[in-house]
């Protein structure tokens, strides 16, 4: 049975003037779904088994993965780990410029021009901002380049490089409390404000001193709801 939740809605001018109250120090976004729409990580996985760039054998393995995490048989942590891993073998440069001809052909024309402008205001402020993703790094930064995040400021999913190749050996995968515990390591532990559209940004947004909750999904919009957080979204979303 369904039921319907009530939450707050903030418009584009609440939503610019409630980030600006807070005079934040430090900033964080999530970036699939609250930088730009959609999903870069599941995208970039099927856009380099299209073009050949990953081997059948490694295509068919990452294939099955997929099929059990969508059957809630394979955990949102691993799927997360194991679609880096699946380019072991690979040169990290093929693995940059596979990011970059991606990100310009199939990302960027869905980057929310309200969150770019307000990155954009932020940075004019001096403020220091994060981008946190289980998204793999090549992916990531490349796309912050466009809201002139620096890549070591970017956190994402990573494997161990060697001699310029790519292993399977993991070195993060920030989601839900995983994305708390790899801005701990940078010594992020109490930023102003944090930015995410999805439940396994909600541990995130937790620490923060406001959450903003940007194009939520349906689960995230219920814990907003039970956190009292207002909602934004941006003009290219049509909320359900």
């Amino acid at each position: 049975m369904s039921h319907v939740v009530s939450v707050s809605r903030l418009s584009t001018s609440e939503f610019h003037s409630a980030v600006a109250s807070l005079s934040p120090s430090v900033a964080v976004f999530d970036c699939d779904g609250t930088l730009w729409s959609g999903d870069a990580g599941s995208s970039f996985m099927k856009w380099t088994i299209e073009t050949g760039l990953v081997s059948r054998e490694m295509t068919d393995w990452i294939d099955s993965r997929y099929r059990g995490y969508l059957k809630g048989e394979v955990s949102e942590v691993a799927i997360c780990g194991e679609m880096v891993q699946m380019y072991q073998r690979l040169r990290e440069d093929e693995m940059r410029r596979a990011a970059k001809n991606f990100f310009a052909s199939q990302i960027e024309p869905n980057i929310f021009a309200e969150m770019r402008e307000l990155v954009g205001e932020l940075r004019a402020k001096g403020v220091e901002i994060w981008a946190v993703s289980s998204t793999n790094n090549w992916v990531i930064e490349e796309g912050v380049k466009r809201f002139g995040i620096p890549a070591e400021r970017a956190l994402a999913a990573r494997v161990q490089v060697k001699d310029g190749v790519m292993t399977d050996v993991i070195l993060d995968v920030p989601t839900d409390e995983g994305k708390v515990a790899s801005l701990k390591r940078a010594g992020v532990t109490a930023p102003d404000a944090v930015f995410g559209n999805s439940v396994h940004d909600a541990a995130m947004l937790a620490i923060a001193k406001r959450a903003f909750p940007v194009n939520p999904s349906a689960a995230l919009v219920e814990r907003s709801a039970q956190e009292g957080w207002p909602v934004y979204y941006p003009a290219a979303v049509r909320p359900a």
